[in-house]
């Protein structure tokens, strides 16, 4: 009989993950099938006392796992202690163990938990739980409620030019995309692109009266610095990771990011906008980023993704999504492993408190499809995913990667009778672009109404730009 030992937590949470390509590349991954099916039964024997006694990573030399540990709400842990692994993973499970029950206890699960519950999971485990937990948010509108699905409206440009940029977001509007927000990567990164796409944006949702946010997805000094010049600053993005040195490799620190919040959340106040919630981030992770960038301390990429929602939950944010395809299949090799990773994160960052959308995308030296990318959206749609991306027919011509269209956010929608934001859903009847819940050929006058609001905004951009 063969028998496999394991030197510690972490590499037994290594061992005892699904195969990916990154963790064979790091060299920390199961060396037979076997042994990865020993490391989850020894794992599923394991307490969250012992996870919660034993940090993977120092907290002497990383501020994530500092956080993580102060953080932990240990009075509503210590009933959860004495569980193992694999009866949390039952609890979890349990028809009786209900979303709002999961909600309470978000703080008292470390995200080493949640990794070590996630690699005992099936897929369709993975749906079920996270299916039972909705975490809302708010800024502008209401996301992530129950029967709802939402988009983020992504109209990148490869010269950043403002009016193909607006008009790729009028092109998304009319098919109901948008709600969960209009977010552009910039290809410049620019003070003064980043100020000129924020200022376009919200002079678009001003003038049509959109109930939904604006966010330019430069470096967070960046936006900050368009914010100080006047920027209207919806959301603030930044991509995270989670370990320090990880993150420092992003040019971020955890205070830079509380810094950064506080400021938005101060520039709100002072602007003559109606707010329904303060809201105010937008963090994307991606599992292999912190192998990537040499800081993964020997712990595997899952385990390391679960840890930046710990980083994500600290800061309240609006929108966190999992960009599960666009590393490369030296992290994710294929539609197998990404589909997989898609359903962990998604449900990893539920299970932590977060509003948790996916960019179900790959890149094209990825062994992947079109319909890798429909099994995967139609999956976490099932789960309870609380938002997609919505790209001009899934090709980002700045981006250069494949990912979800306006079209997959329609089907999604219709297949399982799912709407837009509540809010975002009444602008589009008042605007005649759907009907009884429904896209619609647009009426003349509608259609008259759309192009002249979106025509003054247009022109209040070029004299604004002149001026």
């Amino acid at each position: 009989m063969e028998r496999f030992h394991f030197a510690g937590l972490r590499e037994l949470f290594a061992r005892a993950n699904e195969e990916k390509s990154g963790d064979q590349l790091a060299g920390i991954a199961a060396r037979s099938e076997g042994e990865r099916v020993a490391a989850k039964q020894a794992l599923a024997e394991v307490t969250l006392g012992e996870i919660a006694a034993a940090p993977l990573i120092e907290p002497e030399r990383d501020e994530v796992s500092r956080l993580l540990l102060e953080r932990h709400d240990r009075m509503r842990f210590a009933g959860l202690s004495y569980k193992t692994v694999g009866e949390f993973r039952e609890f979890l499970l349990d028809d009786a163990t209900t979303g709002e029950v999961i909600g309470s206890l978000h703080q008292s699960i470390l995200p080493e938990m949640a990794a070590a519950v996630t690699k005992l999971m099936s897929n369709r485990d993975l749906i079920l739980a996270a299916a039972k937990i909705r975490n809302v948010t708010r800024c502008r509108n209401t996301l992530g409620g129950a029967g709802i699905l939402a988009t983020r409206l992504q109209p990148n440009h490869p010269a950043d030019d403002v009016h193909g940029i607006l008009l790729s977001a009028l092109d998304g509007l009319l098919y109901g995309c948008g709600d969960a927000v209009i977010g552009v990567n910039p290809a410049t990164e620019s003070v003064e692109v980043a100020a000129a796409v924020l200022h376009a944006l919200d002079r678009l949702i001003t003038t049509c009266g959109i109930p939904t946010q604006a966010c330019c997805l430069a470096h967070i000094t960046t936006q900050l610095q368009a914010l100080d010049r006047g920027a209207p600053v919806d959301l603030l993005f930044q991509s995270i990771a989670g370990t320090e040195a990880a993150n420092q490799s992003f040019g971020i620190s955890l205070g830079l990011l509380q810094e950064g919040r506080e400021r938005v959340l101060a520039s709100h106040a002072a602007r003559d906008v109606r707010w329904v919630g303060a809201n105010v981030m937008y963090f994307e992770t991606g599992q292999g980023s912190a192998l990537s960038a040499g800081a993964h301390h020997g712990v595997d990429q899952l385990t390391l993704e679960a840890r930046a929602y710990g980083v994500a939950r600290e800061f309240q944010p609006l929108l966190v999504n999992s960009v599960v395809g666009f590393i490369g299949p030296e992290y994710l090799a294929d539609e197998r492993q990404i589909i997989r990773a898609g359903l962990e994160d998604h449900f990893m960052g539920k299970l932590l408190g977060l509003p948790m959308g996916c960019d179900v995308c790959y890149t094209n030296h990825a062994a992947a499809d079109q319909n890798s990318i429909d099994n995967l959206t139609f999956l976490l749609a099932l789960a309870g995913c609380n938002y997609f991306m919505a790209v001009p027919c899934g090709d980002d011509v700045m981006l250069n990667y494949q990912t979800t269209s306006f079209h997959d956010a329609l089907a999604a929608r219709r297949l399982l009778n799912l709407k837009p934001a509540p809010e975002f859903a009444r602008w589009l009847e008042e605007f005649g672009i759907f009907k009884a819940g429904e896209p619609v050929r647009l009426s003349p006058s509608s259609h008259h109404l759309i192009l002249s609001r979106f025509t003054a905004a247009l022109e209040q951009h070029t004299s604004a730009s002149h001026g």
